[in-house]
């Protein structure tokens, strides 16, 4: 299995549920996973933001909206409490090899009284 990790390579206790938690639940082939907290408005260390790219034959004959409710079901608490937002990748093995790549998220505005400019 793929793992992987932004930053400053220091795994701290969201991060690391997270990824027991989707292991668990959807027995990866790959599990990438990128604590984007620091681009956004918040304290140095948070993990608040968190983009996944999961791949499982779980997902086959599964819509994308059915494969995020298993994620949304697999981090309900992670959900509920400390993480702000969660973007997923969540695809079959032939749709990865397809595409072996996590996607980037675009910079943070720092909320909704910026423009894009």
């Amino acid at each position: 299995m793929s793992r992987g990790s932004a930053g400053s390579g220091v795994i701290g206790p969201v991060e690391a549920a997270i990824r027991t938690k989707l292991e668990q639940a959807l027995n990866p082939e790959v599990l990438e996973l990128r604590n984007e907290s620091g681009g956004h408005a918040v304290p140095p260390g948070s993990e608040t933001h968190f983009r996944v790219a999961v791949v499982s034959s779980r997902f086959e004959g599964l819509s994308p909206l059915q494969r995020h409710r298993l994620v949304h079901a697999a981090l309900s608490e992670e959900l509920a409490g400390p993480v702000h937002a969660l973007a997923i990748q969540a695809r079959t093995p032939a749709q990865w090899k397809e595409n072996p790549q996590l996607d980037t998220s675009p910079p943070c505005l720092g909320g909704s009284k910026k423009s894009r400019n």
